[in-house]
């Protein structure tokens, strides 16, 4: 596997992973590559510096280092535009919600349970709080993190 560094047109920077130097280009050429940010297909390599590590030199990441984000390559327009479509729709509920951030939980069970007014929220809730709140019946639903809330 061959790890590039990537540019979109309007300059931001991502990276890809690719089986050769040949898949690159024959997945730019079909217009398979697109900026994760902007989706434009307008992608071109940047120099960087290669990675070699001796076999002294790697080693195990420690138990509590924080674990790989799932991503996958979008292959075909049709999927990418559901992406496109499924950004779209968290940017408007985004855009007329309040973020609660951490305090997620809390506020979603007053908002149920009629201790303050109703109202659209978003924010973080840990796993064993999210069960809680259904186990609860407060009706809640994952929103996936946009590119841009990354950064």
């Amino acid at each position: 596997m061959i790890h590039y560094a990537l540019r979109c047109v309007d300059g931001h920077q991502f990276d890809g992973w690719f089986r050769s130097s040949s898949d690159f280009d024959a997945q730019k050429q079909r217009g398979l590559l697109s900026c994760p940010h902007c989706h434009t297909a307008s992608v071109e390599k940047t120099l960087m510096a290669p990675a070699v590590r001796s076999p002294a030199e790697k080693t195990v990441a420690p138990a509590d280092a924080p674990q790989p984000q799932s991503v996958g390559l979008v292959p075909d327009e049709n999927q990418a535009q559901m992406l496109k479509q499924m950004a779209k729709m968290v940017r408007e509920m985004k855009a007329d919600a309040t973020d609660v951030g951490e305090k997620f939980a809390e506020e979603a069970r007053r908002i149920h349970f009629g201790e303050t007014d109703k109202k659209k929220i978003y924010g973080s809730a840990k796993a064993e709080d999210v069960k809680s709140l259904l186990d609860d019946g407060v009706p809640v639903l994952p929103i996936p993190d946009l590119p841009e809330d990354q950064n």
